[in-house]
């Protein structure tokens, strides 16, 4: 992850060297490129055989040789205006798939774009790894409690944190317990991605700060009336695809795409989070049964896929306003959200 944000080519053992698209720098060209399928999508090239299937990384190469220049216009969506006419493009197949997979995962995880010049001419020293290290780091059995306190809290005086870290992860995932943990009594549990600009600098694009505010008012309730309840707070901003490439994705809603087409058009998935992260960290608090507060059926399936019982899945809408109300709309209608 250093070495992408570093602009460093990665030797992935059983690829050619990568070296990233959009922190590369130098005098450097190569004669393909890495992207993801939802980006080839764009570019067109969902209609040939080696781009057909979604999620897949593609291999392709382009008429002329990628300069970085050329490179960053596929990799970029923020430049599709400035650059209209792009390609003709190729599809070729993909001998190193797994590797491909570990590149684009370590791409999101670092938060750069997801497109890689494949074994370019001027590159330097690649850093080394293996696409089972990728796999290692996203490990969420490594997870463990790291350090507990009391936290009064505007909704909830009695709330206590919980704090959770990985060995190599620098992110440090929170949990604010409300009420009296009990074994009897399913808690109030609401998973929370954390959100700088919606729950920090109150933003009107999302409903993030409000869903956070409203669920510790929920869970203080809830302990008042004798049970409990637990906020995970994750550390995964915008879904999974990072502080900027959730920026990115507004510029391009501000064309008029929608936030799974600005997702699909940076090459980047719309679901993005760690949910085997999530059911981590209630089995570290001894938490097996949870009344989940969502509107998305899809997430109560990933949890329960993860082997947590969602005993009841809780409604948790809230009223929109003018700068969200086509995000909720497509929450909606294309993520399969409640509301």
């Amino acid at each position: 992850m250093d070495a992408l944000r570093h602009g460093w080519p990665l030797a992935i053992e059983g690829a050619p060297p990568l070296q990233p698209v959009e922190t590369a720098f130098g005098e450097l060209a190569g004669k393909a490129m890495l992207i993801s399928a939802s980006r080839a999508a764009t570019l067109k090239l969902a209609n040939q055989r080696e781009a057909a299937v979604p999620r897949q990384p593609v291999l392709m190469r382009g008429a002329e040789t990628f300069d970085l220049a050329a490179a960053l216009a596929v990799a970029d969506p923020a430049l599709d205006i400035a650059n209209p006419l792009k390609g003709p493009f190729k599809a070729l197949p993909l001998a190193w798939e797994e590797q491909a997979r570990a590149a684009l995962e370590l791409a999101r995880m670092a938060g750069v774009l997801p497109a890689f010049l494949v074994d370019p001419l001027g590159a330097g020293e690649a850093v080394a790894l293996t696409a089972e290290d990728v796999a290692a780091y996203a490990d969420a059995r490594r997870l463990q409690i790291a350090s507990r306190a009391r936290l009064p809290v505007a909704a909830a005086e009695d709330a206590r944190i919980v704090a959770f870290r990985s060995p190599d992860d620098t992110r440090e995932h929170v949990a604010l317990v409300i009420g009296e943990q009990s074994s009897e009594r399913p808690p109030l549990v609401r998973l929370h991605s954390e959100c700088l600009t919606g729950d920090i600098l109150g933003s009107l694009k999302c409903d993030c700060g409000p869903q956070l505010d409203a669920a510790l008012h929920a869970m203080a309730q809830e302990a008042a009336e004798g049970g409990w309840g637990v906020l995970l707070y994750l550390r995964q901003e915008g879904r999974g695809i990072g502080l900027i490439n959730k920026l990115r994705a507004y510029r391009l809603q501000d064309q008029g795409f929608d936030t799974v087409d600005a997702n699909t058009r940076l090459g980047l998935p719309d679901e993005a989070r760690d949910f085997p992260t999530a059911a981590r960290m209630l089995a570290l608090l001894g938490v097996k049964a949870i009344r989940l507060m969502t509107n998305n059926p899809a997430k109560v399936a990933a949890l329960e896929a993860e082997g947590v019982a969602v005993a009841e899945r809780v409604p948790h809408a809230l009223p929109d306003n003018p700068h969200n109300a086509r995000y909720l709309a497509t929450k909606r209608d294309r993520s399969g959200h409640i509301l």
